[in-house]
């Protein structure tokens, strides 16, 4: 059931001792978290927990989330590692030609001509472009960058990606 559910962020220590937790977001938006009403929360031993989310604030680089229940620094403890999920309803529409990492990794790789490369092991957010990392069938790994010129063609209903491999790329 929960294996569509995109994660948001994990939960890297307490913040105060108020029940007030850091979370580190892995979405693209963490202004996110303030439009949220609840959040799954999947400890990393495999515990479930729905809770409401009292407050949320960015701060730093990390977003600072008040969880209903958790009312002291205890309480916040034991929910470090863990990780913060939503229902596929609740994630950002995307644009065109905009695909969701968890799409991408998985794809396989082709050149124009077919010719196989590998499949997409990872996907690096650096700020100008995403690059995905290819691995080939021998465990091999090199990069490319996420740009037109590279990227020609996504087609998640094929599984395939399609590239344009410049010079120097590989």
């Amino acid at each position: 059931m929960l294996k569509n559910w995109f994660e948001i962020g994990v939960i890297t220590k307490p913040q105060g001792i108020n029940g007030e937790l850091r979370v580190f977001p892995t979405t693209d938006d963490p202004d996110r978290f303030g439009l949220l009403d609840e959040v799954l929360v999947r400890l990393p031993r495999g515990q479930e927990r729905v809770h409401k989310i009292a407050s949320a604030r960015r701060h730093k680089g990390f977003v600072l989330i008040r969880l209903d229940g958790v009312n002291d620094r205890n309480g916040a403890e034991t929910l470090v590692g863990g990780t913060l999920l939503i229902p596929p309803e609740k994630a950002i529409p995307l644009d065109t030609d905009q695909y969701f990492i968890r799409d991408l990794v998985g794809l396989r790789v082709v050149e124009e001509d077919g010719a196989a490369l590998g499949t997409v092991a990872e996907v690096f957010a650096t700020g100008a472009n995403d690059v995905y990392v290819i691995r080939d069938e021998n465990g091999e790994s090199f990069m490319l960058p996420a740009i037109k010129d590279v990227v020609l063609d996504v087609s998640l209903e094929a599984g395939t990606m399609t590239v344009r491999l410049i010079d120097g790329l590989r």
